[in-house]
Protein backbone atom coordinates (compact mmCIF):
# COMPACT_ATOMS: atom_id res chain seq x y z
CA UNK A 1 0.00 0.00 0.00
CA UNK A 2 1.40 3.39 -1.05
CA UNK A 3 1.96 5.70 1.91
CA UNK A 4 4.13 8.49 0.43
CA UNK A 5 4.05 10.90 -2.49
CA UNK A 6 6.16 13.66 -3.97
CA UNK A 7 5.34 17.15 -2.72
CA UNK A 8 6.91 20.59 -2.44
CA UNK A 9 7.22 21.63 1.20
CA UNK A 10 8.92 24.25 3.32
CA UNK A 11 10.40 23.51 6.74
CA UNK A 12 11.19 27.16 7.51
CA UNK A 13 10.32 30.59 6.12
CA UNK A 14 12.67 32.22 3.66
CA UNK A 15 13.60 32.76 0.02
CA UNK A 16 12.69 30.32 -2.75
CA UNK A 17 15.55 28.00 -1.82
CA UNK A 18 13.53 26.78 1.20
CA UNK A 19 11.15 25.04 -1.24
CA UNK A 20 11.98 21.32 -1.18
CA UNK A 21 10.72 18.73 -3.65
CA UNK A 22 10.61 15.67 -1.42
CA UNK A 23 8.74 12.64 -0.16
CA UNK A 24 5.73 13.42 2.04
CA UNK A 25 2.98 11.36 3.69
CA UNK A 26 0.04 10.51 1.46
CA UNK A 27 -3.07 12.29 2.86
CA UNK A 28 -6.31 10.43 3.59
CA UNK A 29 -9.83 11.64 2.90
CA UNK A 30 -12.13 11.99 5.91
CA UNK A 31 -15.93 12.33 5.95
CA UNK A 32 -17.08 14.87 3.37
CA UNK A 33 -13.63 14.93 1.73
CA UNK A 34 -12.05 13.50 -1.41
CA UNK A 35 -8.53 12.41 -2.24
CA UNK A 36 -7.53 14.03 -5.54
CA UNK A 37 -4.80 12.85 -7.88
CA UNK A 38 -3.39 16.26 -8.75
CA UNK A 39 -2.56 16.88 -12.40
CA UNK A 40 -1.75 20.59 -12.17
CA UNK A 41 -1.54 23.47 -9.72
CA UNK A 42 -0.34 27.08 -9.96
CA UNK A 43 1.75 29.71 -8.23
CA UNK A 44 -0.23 32.57 -6.69
CA UNK A 45 1.26 35.61 -4.92
CA UNK A 46 -0.16 34.21 -1.69
CA UNK A 47 2.15 31.19 -2.05
CA UNK A 48 5.40 33.11 -1.98
CA UNK A 49 4.08 35.50 0.67
CA UNK A 50 3.36 32.52 2.94
CA UNK A 51 6.76 31.00 2.06
CA UNK A 52 8.55 34.25 2.95
CA UNK A 53 6.71 34.54 6.27
CA UNK A 54 4.82 37.70 5.33
CA UNK A 55 1.46 36.15 6.27
CA UNK A 56 2.40 34.72 9.68
CA UNK A 57 0.17 37.15 11.58
CA UNK A 58 -2.84 35.92 9.56
CA UNK A 59 -2.03 32.31 8.70
CA UNK A 60 0.87 30.73 10.58
CA UNK A 61 0.77 27.02 9.72
CA UNK A 62 2.74 24.32 11.55
CA UNK A 63 5.83 23.19 9.67
CA UNK A 64 6.44 21.55 7.30
CA UNK A 65 3.97 23.30 4.98
CA UNK A 66 2.89 22.03 1.58
CA UNK A 67 2.01 25.21 -0.34
CA UNK A 68 -0.40 25.70 -3.24
CA UNK A 69 -3.99 26.96 -3.54
CA UNK A 70 -5.23 25.86 -6.99
CA UNK A 71 -5.72 22.36 -8.30
CA UNK A 72 -7.11 20.37 -11.17
CA UNK A 73 -7.15 16.60 -11.09
CA UNK A 74 -9.03 13.32 -10.83
CA UNK A 75 -10.98 11.97 -7.86
CA UNK A 76 -8.95 9.06 -6.46
CA UNK A 77 -11.17 8.15 -3.51
CA UNK A 78 -14.11 9.64 -1.58
CA UNK A 79 -14.90 9.81 2.12
CA UNK A 80 -18.25 9.03 3.65
CA UNK A 81 -20.96 11.56 2.91
CA UNK A 82 -19.63 12.64 -0.49
CA UNK A 83 -22.57 12.61 -2.89
CA UNK A 84 -21.74 14.81 -5.89
CA UNK A 85 -18.56 13.13 -7.13
CA UNK A 86 -17.32 9.64 -7.93
CA UNK A 87 -13.90 8.08 -8.40
CA UNK A 88 -12.58 9.11 -11.81
CA UNK A 89 -14.37 12.48 -12.01
CA UNK A 90 -12.30 15.43 -13.28
CA UNK A 91 -12.51 18.39 -10.87
CA UNK A 92 -11.01 21.81 -10.22
CA UNK A 93 -11.04 24.13 -7.24
CA UNK A 94 -9.21 25.44 -4.17
CA UNK A 95 -9.12 24.17 -0.57
CA UNK A 96 -10.52 25.97 2.45
CA UNK A 97 -7.06 25.94 4.06
CA UNK A 98 -5.50 27.64 0.98
CA UNK A 99 -2.51 25.27 1.09
CA UNK A 100 -1.59 21.71 0.19
CA UNK A 101 -1.81 21.55 -3.61
CA UNK A 102 1.93 21.36 -4.50
CA UNK A 103 1.73 17.59 -4.35
CA UNK A 104 0.87 14.45 -6.29
CA UNK A 105 -2.24 13.98 -4.12
CA UNK A 106 -4.36 16.38 -2.09
CA UNK A 107 -7.47 16.24 0.07
CA UNK A 108 -10.33 18.68 -0.52
CA UNK A 109 -13.85 19.09 0.74
CA UNK A 110 -16.66 18.32 -1.67
CA UNK A 111 -17.96 21.87 -1.21
CA UNK A 112 -14.65 23.41 -2.33
CA UNK A 113 -14.54 22.01 -5.88
CA UNK A 114 -16.62 21.61 -9.03
CA UNK A 115 -16.50 19.60 -12.24
CA UNK A 116 -13.61 20.73 -14.44
CA UNK A 117 -14.69 22.91 -17.37
CA UNK A 118 -15.11 20.55 -20.32
CA UNK A 119 -13.29 22.84 -22.75
CA UNK A 120 -10.08 23.09 -20.67
CA UNK A 121 -7.17 20.76 -20.12
CA UNK A 122 -5.85 20.26 -16.58
CA UNK A 123 -3.17 22.95 -16.86
CA UNK A 124 -5.70 25.56 -18.00
CA UNK A 125 -8.27 24.46 -15.43
CA UNK A 126 -5.77 24.74 -12.56
CA UNK A 127 -5.12 28.37 -13.49
CA UNK A 128 -8.75 29.35 -12.88
CA UNK A 129 -10.02 28.83 -9.29
CA UNK A 130 -8.15 31.34 -7.09
CA UNK A 131 -7.96 34.06 -9.74
CA UNK A 132 -11.54 33.75 -10.95
CA UNK A 133 -13.05 33.35 -7.47
CA UNK A 134 -11.10 36.37 -6.19
CA UNK A 135 -12.28 38.46 -9.14
CA UNK A 136 -15.87 37.22 -8.86
CA UNK A 137 -16.16 37.84 -5.12
CA UNK A 138 -14.40 41.23 -5.34
CA UNK A 139 -16.55 42.55 -8.16
CA UNK A 140 -19.94 41.02 -7.50
CA UNK A 141 -20.17 40.12 -3.80
CA UNK A 142 -18.13 42.88 -2.14
CA UNK A 143 -18.15 45.50 -4.89
CA UNK A 144 -21.79 44.94 -6.01
CA UNK A 145 -20.84 45.89 -9.58
CA UNK A 146 -23.75 46.62 -11.93
CA UNK A 147 -23.95 46.98 -15.74
CA UNK A 148 -24.28 50.75 -15.56
CA UNK A 149 -21.12 51.22 -13.52
CA UNK A 150 -17.43 51.82 -14.28
CA UNK A 151 -14.69 49.79 -12.61
CA UNK A 152 -10.97 50.59 -12.47
CA UNK A 153 -8.82 47.44 -12.20
CA UNK A 154 -5.22 47.87 -11.08
CA UNK A 155 -2.88 45.16 -12.35
CA UNK A 156 -5.26 44.22 -15.15
CA UNK A 157 -2.78 41.93 -16.94
CA UNK A 158 -2.15 39.65 -13.94
CA UNK A 159 -3.93 36.47 -12.92
CA UNK A 160 -6.77 38.07 -10.94
CA UNK A 161 -6.80 41.24 -13.02
CA UNK A 162 -7.23 39.45 -16.34
CA UNK A 163 -10.14 37.45 -14.92
CA UNK A 164 -11.68 40.59 -13.43
CA UNK A 165 -11.61 42.42 -16.76
CA UNK A 166 -13.44 39.59 -18.46
CA UNK A 167 -15.96 39.05 -15.66
CA UNK A 168 -16.79 42.75 -15.46
CA UNK A 169 -17.45 42.77 -19.20
CA UNK A 170 -19.82 39.79 -18.87
CA UNK A 171 -21.79 42.04 -16.51
CA UNK A 172 -21.84 44.79 -19.15
CA UNK A 173 -19.84 47.27 -17.07
CA UNK A 174 -17.32 49.79 -18.37
CA UNK A 175 -13.79 48.63 -17.57
CA UNK A 176 -10.61 50.68 -17.18
CA UNK A 177 -7.38 48.82 -16.51
CA UNK A 178 -3.87 49.84 -15.53
CA UNK A 179 -0.98 47.94 -17.09
CA UNK A 180 2.44 48.50 -18.62
CA UNK A 181 2.41 49.55 -22.27
CA UNK A 182 3.63 46.10 -23.34
CA UNK A 183 0.37 44.66 -21.99
CA UNK A 184 -2.02 47.26 -23.42
CA UNK A 185 -3.15 45.20 -26.40
CA UNK A 186 -3.48 42.13 -24.21
CA UNK A 187 -5.76 43.92 -21.73
CA UNK A 188 -7.74 45.58 -24.52
CA UNK A 189 -8.27 42.20 -26.17
CA UNK A 190 -9.70 40.94 -22.87
CA UNK A 191 -12.40 43.57 -23.25
CA UNK A 192 -11.13 46.63 -21.38
CA UNK A 193 -12.62 49.87 -22.68
CA UNK A 194 -9.56 51.90 -21.67
CA UNK A 195 -6.03 50.97 -20.59
CA UNK A 196 -3.71 53.35 -18.74
CA UNK A 197 0.08 52.95 -18.72
CA UNK A 198 0.88 53.23 -15.02
CA UNK A 199 4.55 53.92 -15.79
CA UNK A 200 3.97 57.10 -17.81
CA UNK A 201 0.54 58.34 -16.69
CA UNK A 202 -0.82 59.06 -13.24
CA UNK A 203 -4.21 57.44 -13.46
CA UNK A 204 -5.73 60.02 -11.11
CA UNK A 205 -4.95 62.69 -13.72
CA UNK A 206 -6.62 60.71 -16.48
CA UNK A 207 -9.88 59.49 -14.93
CA UNK A 208 -12.42 60.30 -12.25
CA UNK A 209 -15.88 59.37 -11.01
CA UNK A 210 -15.44 55.61 -11.23
CA UNK A 211 -17.90 53.53 -9.22
CA UNK A 212 -15.54 50.79 -8.14
CA UNK A 213 -11.78 50.32 -7.85
CA UNK A 214 -10.36 46.80 -7.66
CA UNK A 215 -6.96 47.21 -6.02
CA UNK A 216 -4.60 44.29 -6.64
CA UNK A 217 -1.44 46.32 -5.93
CA UNK A 218 -1.79 48.07 -2.57
CA UNK A 219 0.58 50.72 -1.23
CA UNK A 220 0.78 54.07 -3.03
CA UNK A 221 -1.50 52.84 -5.82
CA UNK A 222 -4.29 52.26 -3.32
CA UNK A 223 -3.79 55.61 -1.62
CA UNK A 224 -3.96 57.48 -4.92
CA UNK A 225 -7.12 55.59 -5.89
CA UNK A 226 -9.46 57.12 -3.31
CA UNK A 227 -9.68 60.39 -5.23
CA UNK A 228 -10.90 58.85 -8.51
CA UNK A 229 -13.96 57.20 -6.94
CA UNK A 230 -17.30 58.99 -7.07
CA UNK A 231 -19.14 59.78 -3.84
CA UNK A 232 -20.65 56.62 -2.38
CA UNK A 233 -18.41 54.41 -4.51
CA UNK A 234 -16.21 51.59 -3.28
CA UNK A 235 -12.58 50.47 -3.25
CA UNK A 236 -12.06 46.72 -2.85
CA UNK A 237 -8.54 45.50 -2.13
CA UNK A 238 -7.05 42.01 -2.07
CA UNK A 239 -3.83 43.29 -0.44
CA UNK A 240 -3.42 43.34 3.38
CA UNK A 241 -3.62 45.39 5.48
CA UNK A 242 -7.13 45.80 4.13
CA UNK A 243 -8.72 49.25 3.79
CA UNK A 244 -11.77 50.32 5.79
CA UNK A 245 -14.60 52.78 5.39
CA UNK A 246 -12.65 55.12 7.66
CA UNK A 247 -9.78 55.17 5.17
CA UNK A 248 -12.05 56.56 2.46
CA UNK A 249 -14.12 58.83 4.72
CA UNK A 250 -12.43 62.04 3.57
CA UNK A 251 -13.50 61.22 0.01
CA UNK A 252 -16.98 59.98 0.89
CA UNK A 253 -16.28 56.47 -0.39
CA UNK A 254 -16.22 52.95 1.06
CA UNK A 255 -13.19 50.73 1.65
CA UNK A 256 -13.40 46.94 1.71
CA UNK A 257 -10.93 44.06 1.88
CA UNK A 258 -11.40 40.54 0.60
CA UNK A 259 -9.87 37.17 1.32
CA UNK A 260 -11.03 34.66 -1.29
CA UNK A 261 -13.26 31.81 -0.15
CA UNK A 262 -13.93 28.44 -1.83
CA UNK A 263 -17.31 28.15 -3.55
CA UNK A 264 -18.47 25.19 -5.60
CA UNK A 265 -21.49 27.18 -6.74
CA UNK A 266 -19.35 30.00 -8.13
CA UNK A 267 -16.93 27.53 -9.71
CA UNK A 268 -19.86 25.95 -11.55
CA UNK A 269 -20.97 29.36 -12.82
CA UNK A 270 -17.41 30.18 -13.89
CA UNK A 271 -17.12 26.84 -15.71
CA UNK A 272 -20.28 27.68 -17.66
CA UNK A 273 -18.81 31.03 -18.71
CA UNK A 274 -15.62 29.26 -19.82
CA UNK A 275 -17.38 26.51 -21.75
CA UNK A 276 -19.60 29.07 -23.53
CA UNK A 277 -16.56 31.13 -24.59
CA UNK A 278 -17.25 34.14 -22.35
CA UNK A 279 -14.24 33.67 -20.07
CA UNK A 280 -10.76 32.49 -20.99
CA UNK A 281 -7.95 31.46 -18.61
CA UNK A 282 -4.50 32.81 -19.39
CA UNK A 283 -1.41 30.71 -18.64
CA UNK A 284 1.84 32.64 -19.02
CA UNK A 285 4.27 29.82 -18.26
CA UNK A 286 4.18 26.10 -17.44
CA UNK A 287 6.88 24.45 -15.34
CA UNK A 288 7.15 20.98 -13.76
CA UNK A 289 6.41 20.85 -10.04
CA UNK A 290 10.05 20.08 -9.34
CA UNK A 291 11.02 23.51 -10.73
CA UNK A 292 8.79 25.40 -8.31
CA UNK A 293 11.66 27.64 -7.15
CA UNK A 294 11.90 29.20 -10.60
CA UNK A 295 8.13 29.64 -10.65
CA UNK A 296 8.16 31.43 -7.29
CA UNK A 297 10.95 33.77 -8.38
CA UNK A 298 9.02 34.61 -11.55
CA UNK A 299 5.80 35.27 -9.62
CA UNK A 300 7.61 37.40 -7.08
CA UNK A 301 9.04 39.58 -9.87
CA UNK A 302 5.52 40.97 -10.38
CA UNK A 303 5.65 40.85 -14.17
CA UNK A 304 3.48 37.88 -15.02
CA UNK A 305 0.75 37.95 -17.65
CA UNK A 306 -2.01 35.64 -16.47
CA UNK A 307 -0.90 32.65 -14.37
CA UNK A 308 2.14 30.43 -13.79
CA UNK A 309 1.15 26.76 -13.84
CA UNK A 310 2.93 23.77 -12.32
CA UNK A 311 2.49 20.45 -14.09
CA UNK A 312 2.32 17.56 -11.63
CA UNK A 313 1.50 14.71 -14.08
Amino acid sequence: MVTTMKAVRIHSYGESDVLLYEDAPLPRAKAGEMLIRVYATTVNPLDWKVRAGYMRSMMDFPMPITLGCDLAGIVESVGTGVTDFRVGDAIYGMPQAEIGMYAEYAVVRESDVAAKPRSLDFIEAASVPVAALTAWQSLFEVGSLTPAQTVLIHGAAGGVGSMAVQLAKTKGSRVIGTASVSNHKFVSDLGADEVIDYKTTRFEDAINDVDLVLDLIGGETRERSWQVIKKGGTLVSTVPPFPSDEDGANYGVNGKGIGVQPSAEQLRAIATLIDTGKLKPLVDKVLPLSEVRQAHDLSQSGHVRGKIALQVR
